[in-house]
């Protein structure tokens, strides 16, 4: 038997928006940590983002690198695939009854021409040296 998360990749792949929203609880809340502006609840509007990305996006394509369960939380690797578009991340759900309750999705777009790690270090700690005006996102 598929995992929940193996019906959602694969309800995507179908670009099957009733078969997605049947992965979720009506009283779905969503958020996206490194967004906080993005968060939502209601699975009407799953039901909506779905059907415009799936408008927008004909070739989207959802991979399921890894998942595992812990509890009523289960966890996912993606990768998610368009035409000029390739994001990667990572959900985190909470499960109720067989659906999805909530979700912490940690997906960005992969920078292919990117800073490598010492540019990206220093460009974090240069943020945060005396007489600079801007704080660093990076604390430790």
């Amino acid at each position: 038997m598929a995992t929940l998360l193996e019906q959602l990749r694969d309800s995507q792949n179908r670009r099957d928006v009733n078969a997605m929203l049947e992965c979720f609880d009506p009283g779905y809340q969503g958020e996206q940590p490194a967004h906080p502006n993005r968060g939502f609840g209601g699975k009407e509007q799953v039901g909506k983002n779905l059907s415009t990305m799936f408008e927008s996006f004909p070739d989207f394509e959802a991979e399921l690198l890894r998942h595992s369960t812990d509890g009523s939380v289960v966890w996912g690797e993606w990768n998610w695939r368009r035409t000029g578009l390739r994001m990667t991340g990572v959900t985190v759900m909470g499960v109720k009854e067989g659906r999805i309750s909530w979700a912490r999705l940690y997906m960005e777009p992969v920078e292919e021409a990117g800073q490598d790690i010492d540019e990206a270090v220093e460009t974090i700690t240069e943020r945060d040296r005396p007489g600079n005006r801007q704080t660093g996102a990076l604390r430790t």
